[in-house]
């Protein structure tokens, strides 16, 4: 059976995710964010460590597909990152032709000050929320992510 849904609905959904992938995709989000956690990472570098710390271990194919950047400029982003010495890259245990990457230490207290940041900013702007309204959100935005997923 085909569930065909109402497609005002569908269409204001659509725009508002655009709108949020828009928004989020900013630069000026990511450069706001690391001012916040006052921490001493390119914007560009950003997004990978936080990738990493969520998948990891990863290899470089892997991060450019969720990034959808190539696989060159990743590589030589993640080598940046380990010259910072945020994370560490090892062969694959399934595969030793990938070397995969996973944060170290000194990356993970960067991504509990990037986390943390994030929360302050985030009490700015829902500010007018309250925690059901919160929870409903986050039970509702989980269940379309894992949808979408699948």
């Amino acid at each position: 059976m085909q569930n065909t849904h109402n497609r005002e609905i569908l269409r204001g959904l659509h725009a508002a995710m655009i709108d949020l992938v828009d928004e989020i995709n900013r630069p000026a989000r990511d450069d706001r964010l690391i001012e916040e956690a006052g921490i001493p990472l390119d914007r560009a570098l950003f997004p990978l460590l936080a990738r990493i710390w969520r998948y990891g271990p990863i290899g470089v194919v892997d991060l450019a597909d969720r990034t959808g950047r190539d696989h060159t400029t990743i590589s030589r982003q993640m080598a940046k990152l380990e010259e910072l010495g945020l994370i560490e890259r090892r062969s694959s245990a399934t595969d030793k032709r990938v070397r995969e990457a996973t944060v170290n230490d000194k990356g993970r207290q960067m991504i509990a000050e990037l986390n943390a940041a994030r929360e302050r900013l985030a009490n700015r702007i829902l500010a007018s929320w309250n925690d059901a309204e919160l929870d409903q959100l986050r039970v509702l935005l989980r269940r379309f992510a894992d949808d979408l997923m699948r």
